[in-house]
């Protein structure tokens, strides 16, 4: 295949743009006004968005290059130093947009731009809004890292980045005890994830004695390469993909993405809507040739994703806070991304991650204008009827709501469309696996449809005072979501299937036909393997179930609140499902619990008798020494003399008894 590197300064001017604004706000602008408090929330804000937002336009600029490219697979590239060089462990630090990097590239600083000035306005009235902001552009360094570093280390600095990032801006209201434990929670679960991405790596180099992205990718078409890795390849993989669910929330590591709640609403929307969460996703799609060597992990993978899928999508449907239905939402949807990868449609996968961006970070924004109109308010049971006082943020989430819901011609209609047909038309997919899916496409209308319809359509529950403050939001906020809306109405037509392509006039697959070259396309029959069920049936079957699901949803839960309202036998599921399966206080029972006894015994028994008394015995031992031979030093010059004396003996003895 023909490929191209442009060496350019691009990549790393992309990558330092948005550090720069942290180095401002979280250093510059701190030391000079002498503390956080006293920054302007304009001044950090227009900082911090005018950085990110150089990185986009510098983004446009390679990615333009790459599309003016000649070659078949172009590639921006940057050698910035040699990072690491011992033992044989070489390691540069360079950075790569090619046409997988630089689709990511633009949804981090494109989405992060337009989640930068809505919380110009959002945290306004926030305190020490300029450490909000530096941390806000430190993520997206991070982010950007991750997909642009060419090497697993790289992408692993980058990895950890985004993690602890999200640990401090989760926990940004640190003086709320519940918050800051949230923030601990998701960097803890995390860790365990990133222990098996370690183990993963390692085993690699241990394999290919490489650890860049594009040497592993070129080996890996050798079939001498292969044979040797084989026996190794599903460990591999396995050990990577515990990386993956614990940083892209998946069964059993999706406990943190929930309580990451706790954090301010645009937070919220950049871990859901960037590469925070959809880094798992992408670093299998980056690594596509080495998951498609062992069939085994790609099992797991698509049985995990499809469970988790459904699992999260079930207890979505029973929330009363509207960003808790949207964070279970994003688990779910993650888990359809894996069920992708999992059958081996990773171009489909990314085709769902790009437009999951767009209406994912557009709901979470519209629930932040709505809990900003509600004053503080999260709970849908105490809102209802606010189409009338928010009309631009109802019609953007309606659009965002169509679009995950996957009501036709909007972007989550095809890339989930696509998932779903991918699931029972190729060679790795299973015909269950296609039925959960299209039971969770189901259950994403109904969810979606009762948000909206218990926040916007239903009878007014508001308090008097929270009625009488309603209000839209400012152009600030409401600008963004207008964007957003516009992506995730027609973002979708950047991949049309070819069956309906052919009727609107030949349209191609735009996206599938620009990652060829890093993704390899898997071609779709228009028969299924597993089940003999045609494209056009699938697609049609799956519209008609997304309309009556939401449009359902809607009618539904104008009246009711949860579906026991309506059918009193399924209150114990309704609790059961409130509870989220009572999986948090499982966890406390065999995993947390435990660990905090263990803690306890080893602070108060091996620490303090063991540690303690080694170190503080080796001081007593010392000091009995000391006391000891304190004896001699009486201070009396005829007593050192009468010692000289013995010693000058001992020593002429000595030399006696060698020389005779």
């Amino acid at each position: 295949m023909n490929v191209e590197t442009m060496n350019s300064l691009l990549p790393l001017l992309i990558l330092i743009s948005p550090l720069i604004g942290f180095m401002i706000n979280g250093v510059v602008l701190p030391l000079k006004l002498k503390g956080f408090a006293k920054t302007d929330p304009n001044v950090a804000g227009g900082f911090a968005t005018f950085f990110i937002f150089l990185s986009f336009v510098m983004g446009c600029i390679a990615f333009s290059q790459l599309t003016g490219s000649t070659s078949e697979n172009p590639a921006v590239y940057t050698y910035v130093f040699q990072w690491f060089d011992f033992g044989g462990l070489n390691i540069p630090f360079e950075l790569r947009i090619d046409k997988l990097s630089g689709i990511l590239v633009l949804i981090i600083s494109g989405v992060g731009t337009l989640i930068h000035l809505y919380s110009t306005s959002y945290m306004h009235d926030e305190e020490c809004v300029g450490r909000y902001f530096s941390y806000l552009n430190l993520f997206c360094f991070c982010m950007l890292l991750l997909v642009m570093g060419n090497n697993l280390p790289l992408l692993f600095f980058g990895w950890e980045g985004v993690g602890l990032c999200s640990y401090l801006l989760i926990g940004f209201w640190y003086t709320d005890t519940e918050k800051a434990n949230a923030g601990k929670k998701a960097f803890v679960v995390n860790r365990v994830g990133d222990l098996g991405f370690l183990i993963g790596m390692f085993l690699l180099f241990r394999e290919l004695g490489t650890l860049s992205l594009t040497e592993i990718n070129t080996m890996l078409a050798d079939p001498t390469v292969v044979a040797r890795i084989m026996p190794s390849v599903t460990l591999i993989c396995l050990a990577l993909f515990v990386g993956a669910t614990g940083k892209s929330a998946q069964i059993p590591l999706y406990v943190w993405l929930p309580d990451a709640m706790s954090g301010p609403t645009p937070v919220s929307a950049l871990i859901h809507a960037a590469t925070m969460v959809t880094a798992g996703v992408y670093m299998i799609a980056r690594l596509n040739p080495l998951f498609e060597l062992s069939p085994v992990a790609l099992e797991v993978i698509a049985h995990v994703g499809a469970f988790t899928a459904l699992f999260a999508g079930s207890i979505a449907i029973a929330q009363t806070d509207i960003k808790k239905v949207l964070a279970y939402s994003t688990v779910s949807q993650l888990g359809f991304m894996f069920l992708a990868c999992g059958v081996g449609a990773y171009q489909t996968a990314v085709f769902h991650l790009m437009t999951h961006a767009f209406f994912k970070a557009l709901l979470f924004l519209g629930s932040g204008s709505v809990i900003h109109a509600c004053s503080g308010e999260q709970d849908m049971t105490k809102m209802g009827g606010l189409k009338k006082y928010l009309p631009h943020t109802h019609f953007t989430m309606l659009i965002g709501s169509l679009a995950i819901s996957g009501i036709p011609f909007f972007s989550g209609f095809f890339s989930k469309d696509e998932i779903l047909y991918s699931s029972i038309a190729l060679p790795g997919g299973v015909s269950y696996l296609f039925l959960v899916g299209v039971l969770t496409a189901a259950l994403t209308a109904i969810y979606t449809g009762r948000m909206m319809s218990l926040t916007f359509y239903s009878e007014e529950r508001m308090s008097h005072d929270v009625k009488h403050h309603l209000h839209e939001s400012p152009a600030l906020m409401t600008f963004p979501l207008y964007v957003l809306a516009f992506l995730a109405a027609f973002g979708g037509f950047l991949g049309v299937p070819h069956l309906l392509g052919d009727y609107l006039g030949h349209m191609p697959h735009f996206l599938s036909h620009w990652l060829a070259p890093v993704v390899p396309a898997k071609h779709l029959p228009l028969v299924g393997v597993k089940m003999p069920l045609h494209e056009g049936v699938v697609m049609a079957g799956s519209s008609v179930i997304a309309i009556a699901s939401f449009f359902g949803g809607v009618a539904l839960f104008k009246k009711i609140t949860f579906i026991s309202d309506l059918v009193s036998g399924l209150a114990p599921v309704q609790k059961l499902l409130s509870n989220k399966y009572y999986i948090d206080e499982l966890y406390g029972v065999i995993v947390v619990n435990p660990v905090k006894k263990i803690s306890a015994f080893a602070a108060g028994i091996v620490d303090k008798y063991v540690v303690d008394g080694a170190v503080n015995g080796l001081g007593r031992g010392v000091r009995a020494v000391g006391s000891t031979l304190r004896a001699v030093q009486t201070g009396d010059l005829q007593t050192y003399g009468l010692m000289m004396l013995g010693g000058v003996l001992l020593v002429a003895l000595f030399i006696f008894k060698v020389l005779v």
